[in-house]
């Protein structure tokens, strides 16, 4: 009894459970089982790729740490939240656009979309995913110019997922049965090089620096949903509605019927996985609530296969995401949290 009266009791606020998770410890995990991917994208696609790695986490530290000075913020470059967030940039970049992008596009995403709002926890959006929509926006020509995989020379090819899209903008009838089967009937010199299903998986086409392994971004992905850092909820409503809607709907493109549509295509191109497991699940700016999360993912599949099925670009990822960003507030305000020990009062 002396023993508990002796005991100091600590009277605070929640949460009371705890753990030896920090920040700086989450941030430098993601970084961490994102760099495979990073590092597979720069060796297939060579140095520029490094250079735009590189230069993108470079001059977003030093973003960080100018920005804070200038509005007399605590300095928090060691946190790992702004190493974090060029990385995500420089892997979604394309693989040969000049270094001026990456650069401008890394400042912008910490001073414009992460400091102006009140620094990290603040932000409204994905950084990283705000500096791509920009970048996409101000140089259209040069983050849709692409690199075949383990070309020495200078030659541009198209994406499996862009290859597709113009085809059927141009085809006003479908003569192919697929989207394989458009790209098993393109001329070589549009790809450069043969694609199958598990070139596409291990991430040998074109795109971004670091969505092409999706082999490699899995196997990062499924080590932070064991270590808890990422959950489920998101990741699974989000390529789950991608790939029912695809199956559903896709078909129609090619002349075919319903439900005959090629969701495993529409999963292994574009920045889907990337987008799923290391941009949709930040949890700034995702909701608080399970069911809000769930709804979350939803709506980033919903719009990523509307854009992909009926709008201008061939990738809905990263606009999909940022929408439902701008949602979220939304989200968590009409989903709250039930108070522990809640129980809702039955009518008379």
């Amino acid at each position: 009894m002396s023993d508990i009266i002796n005991r100091k009791l600590i009277v605070s606020s929640s949460p009371h459970i705890q753990n030896d998770e920090s920040t700086t410890t989450i941030m430098y995990t993601v970084s961490l089982f994102l760099l495979p991917a990073a590092i597979f994208g720069a060796l297939i696609f060579g140095i520029n790729a490094f250079l735009i790695l590189f230069s993108s986490v470079v001059v977003a530290v030093i973003s960080e740490a100018v920005c804070q000075k200038i509005m007399k913020r605590n300095i928090t470059i060691l946190d790992g939240s702004a190493l974090l967030t060029g990385l995500l940039v420089g892997m979604n970049m394309p693989p040969d656009v000049p270094l001026y992008i990456p650069i401008i596009s890394s400042a912008f995403a910490i001073i414009i979309v992460k400091q102006a709002f009140g620094g990290l926890g603040c932000n409204w959006a994905n950084p990283a995913l705000g500096a791509r929509v920009f970048a996409f926006t101000a140089w259209s020509k040069e983050m849709t110019t692409w690199k075949p995989p383990l070309s020495p020379d200078g030659t541009t090819s198209a994406t499996p997922l862009g290859a597709v899209k113009s085809f059927l903008l141009e085809q006003s009838d479908g003569i192919l049965s697929g989207p394989m089967d458009v790209l098993q009937s393109l001329p070589q010199h549009i790809l450069k090089s043969d694609v199958d299903y598990v070139k596409l998986f291990f991430g040998y086409k074109g795109g971004c620096i670091g969505e092409i392994s999706v082999f490699l971004l899995l196997l990062g992905g499924i080590y932070l949903i064991y270590r808890k850092i990422i959950t489920l909820d998101i990741p699974v409503t989000f390529l789950g509605t991608v790939a029912l809607l695809s199956w559903i709907f896709d078909g129609l493109n090619y002349g075919n019927g319903y439900f005959t549509g090629d969701p495993l295509f529409h999963l292994l191109t574009g920045g889907v996985v990337l987008g799923a497991l290391f941009m949709a699940t930040d949890m700034v700016t995702t909701p608080l609530t399970t069911k809000g999360r769930l709804i979350f993912g939803t709506g980033c599949g919903l719009l990523t296969i509307i854009v992909r099925m009926f709008g201008g670009m061939p990738e809905g990822v990263s606009v999909s995401i940022l929408f439902m960003n701008m949602l979220t507030p939304a989200i968590d305000r009409f989903i709250k949290i039930r108070p522990l020990g809640f129980t809702k009062r039955r009518s008379k």
